[in-house]
């Protein structure tokens, strides 16, 4: 039953994260800009995250915070690798369909590879390097690359969106080794806390405390710090413990099809029984990946 309630979490914590594209672009049909987006998501984050701190660290001893050992500030500059994930994946989902963006996102499951490779010595073996081969030809599946002209897709766009899966697996990474021994509400709190230092420093969002455009912005900020900054990180600190990290990665793997079905239901985005093919490829890559994982 544990377990059950862990995948349900797991799983709704990823299809949230699977409808964000959609309302960014939402937003940017209403005018606002990638700053505007990108700020309200991260303002609206850090005070929903601190005031669910200030309801929950009473379930925590002093003794627990005194015997953390990871300083905060290392915790809030890993914040950093957060706020460039949606820096980039949001100008990415600007310039090209939403549909194709989350196709890049997943791109990180090979970029960490190389990262790992390239700064951790770490070798990738044969199946990991056949899951990669896997990876690449489902993208050119579901990017629609094989149906249209290479000329018709933005190339700055997809540039923006294999950034953002650089960006994704640096998180990944840095999220696995900065800050274990914080409760998870406390860590992810001060993580967007250091997204919201890099958003309004590199971006700037000022316009925000004009009340015209905060109120015109807050329904779209409400919708995108709830679904990506608060409800993932509490369904993904319940589920994940009970649901084990393999089975955790291949439901979170919902995240792509609920973004292309979004897409497609809400934007009226095209997508082709090729690019669903595409999908389909990648999910199953992921599956076999993490049963790979678990046999070895």
């Amino acid at each position: 039953m544990n377990k059950t309630k862990g995948a349900i979490a797991v799983f709704l914590g990823a299809a949230s994260f699977g409808i964000l594209s959609t309302f960014v672009k939402k937003a940017y049909e209403q005018g606002f800009n990638l700053g505007e987006v990108t700020g309200i998501q991260a303002l609206l984050g850090v005070i929903f995250l601190w005031l669910t701190w200030a309801i929950a660290k009473n379930k925590h001893t002093r003794n627990d915070q005194e015997n953390l050992k990871s300083p905060k500030w290392k915790i809030i500059l890993s914040g950093v690798s957060t706020g460039m994930v949606s820096i980039l994946y949001y100008k990415c989902v600007e310039l090209v369909p939403a549909s194709l963006a989350i196709v890049l996102l997943m791109q990180y499951i090979w970029i960490g590879q190389i990262i790992e490779l390239l700064f951790f010595k770490v070798k990738p073996q044969l199946s990991q390097i056949i899951v990669i081969i896997c990876i690449l030809a489902g993208t050119v599946l579901a990017t629609g690359m094989i149906e249209e002209p290479l000329e018709s897709f933005s190339i700055v766009g997809i540039g923006y969106g294999l950034l953002a899966a650089t960006a994704y697996s640096i998180f990944m990474i840095v999220n696995g080794r900065v800050g274990n021994d914080y409760p998870p509400v406390q860590k992810s709190a001060l993580m967007i806390s250091g997204a919201l230092i890099l958003i309004f420093i590199t971006l700037q969002p000022f316009s925000l405390f004009n009340p015209e455009i905060f109120l015109g912005i807050l329904p779209y900020g409400l919708l995108l710090s709830l679904f990506g900054t608060v409800i993932p990180p509490l369904l993904y600190a319940y589920g994940m413990p009970k649901t084990g990290y393999s089975l955790g990665a291949v439901l979170s793997a919902v995240e792509l099809p609920v973004a292309v079905c979004m897409s497609y239901l809400v934007l009226n985005e095209s997508v082709t029984w090729i690019k669903w093919l595409g999908v389909f490829f990648i999910l199953l890559t992921i599956f076999w990946k993490n049963n790979l994982k678990t046999n070895s």
